[in-house]
């Protein structure tokens, strides 16, 4: 399977990334993919909690979403929202909040799956920046793997990178691909993007697919970019620089067996009870 990971600088407004979305799909298909994955928040990265509550929509009236599922059946490809924030319809937790929601369409144009970010980004940087995802976010409780027919792809978003258990638990039901949809800061992608993609793919010997959200957005924050395809073994496949682009990549699937029988660390590990403490004193 031929995929593609496309990387952008979403802007507020849904109307401005579904033109940069739809250039950058044709020209991705253009070049052989099957199937395309955009970052997180693609579809709108708005300035404030006040702005996104005003355009926030459920999945079922979402205009964006339409013209997405139309292009998915236009070209005939598999295509990955890697994130777009809609209205908490769970029924768990506060109304009041959205949820940050990857889907899935197929190439018929029909959205097969959805997964709500479970791991909420909370935090204030040295730079002051600060992040408050749980504040704006109904965050999700299950995880969830999508049959691609050659292949079963695990769904994840940015943050839930540093929680290797959720990795782990997609690649042990059976996901080959594992998403991961990001909008990096600039500095924590410097420090820790590539490692832990490369660590993830070599602890579930999955193929890992991360479009990124790149620059500097209206809202004044900078993403990292560097858009990753990377195989079993930890192999980089593809990857993008500092700019908007689309990386490609042929994935073997062959290659998944192989790694998983090299290093069989999925059918292994123990279960701890707890933590011994020893004290020494003088």
């Amino acid at each position: 399977m031929k995929v593609a990971c496309i990387q952008m600088t979403s802007a507020c407004d849904p109307a401005d990334n579904l033109r940069d979305i739809d250039t950058k799909a044709r020209a991705a298909v253009a070049a052989g993919a099957e199937f395309l994955a955009l970052p997180e928040t693609c579809v709108s990265m708005e300035k404030n909690r006040k702005a996104m509550r005003a355009r926030l929509c459920a999945e079922a009236t979402s205009q964006p979403l339409q013209v997405l599922c139309a292009l998915a059946k236009e070209l005939g490809v598999g295509l990955l929202i890697g994130s777009m924030v809609l209205e908490n319809d769970t029924q768990k937790g506060d109304a009041e909040k959205a949820v940050n929601r990857s889907l899935y369409i197929n190439p018929q144009g029909k959205i097969v799956a959805r997964y709500d970010k479970i791991h909420m980004f909370d935090v204030t940087l040295a730079s002051g920046e600060t992040h408050a995802e749980s504040h704006n976010y109904q965050a999700g409780s299950r995880a969830v793997l999508v049959d691609l027919g050659l292949a079963k792809l695990g769904l994840s978003i940015c943050y839930d990178l540093r929680f290797a258990a959720l990795y782990r638990h997609l690649a042990q039901a059976g996901a080959d691909i594992i998403s991961v949809p990001s909008a990096f800061t600039r500095p924590t992608g410097e420090a820790h993007w590539q490692v832990l993609l490369r660590a993830r793919a070599i602890e579930t010997g999955c193929f890992i697919m991360a479009p990124a959200q790149v620059g500097t957005h209206e809202n004044g924050r900078e993403t990292y970019g560097h858009s990753l395809i990377i195989d079993p073994w930890g192999n980089i496949l593809a990857q993008a620089s500092d700019t908007d682009a689309f990386i490609l990549a042929e994935l073997d699937f062959s290659l998944v067996a192989k790694a998983r029988s090299q290093i069989p660390s999925l059918h292994h590990g123990q279960s701890f009870l707890g933590v011994d403490e020893s004290l020494q004193s003088d």
